[in-house]
């Protein structure tokens, strides 16, 4: 599969035989909530370049490639903030249920909402 024109010119966006590289699968995961955003019609791929290019330089000149996915998770957050997604209460609130999830998750196990609640 090759990736589309406009993907490819995501600044900082690492390919290999044109496929994204990811290091952790929350990065595939997060790659690929954007590109279903976009494809739902959320955001053009120009504002979604803006919003990740924002944040890459708010991070500095200094900042290590290896956070790359950290402000593209940033960036993916508060573009659907912006575009009325979801508040940010709610944006808040599904985070911290997802921390709550992993903390009472065995490690290896797959993280499931609720799990936290379960007995």
């Amino acid at each position: 599969m090759s990736l589309p024109e406009d993907v490819r010119q995501l600044p900082g966006l690492v390919t290999e035989a044109d496929e994204p590289v990811f290091a952790e699968p929350w990065q595939a995961q997060a790659f690929a909530m954007t590109v279903k955003l976009h494809e739902k019609g959320l955001f053009t791929w120009v504002e979604w370049a803006d919003a990740l290019s924002r944040e890459i330089a708010a991070a500095g000149p200094d900042d290590a490639a290896e956070n790359y996915y950290m402000r593209w998770l940033a960036a993916l957050e508060k573009i659907t903030q912006e575009k009325g997604a979801l508040s940010e209460n709610e944006r808040l609130d599904r985070k911290d249920a997802w921390d709550r999830a992993a903390r009472a998750t065995p490690h290896g196990s797959p993280i499931e909402l609720g799990a936290e609640t379960r007995n």
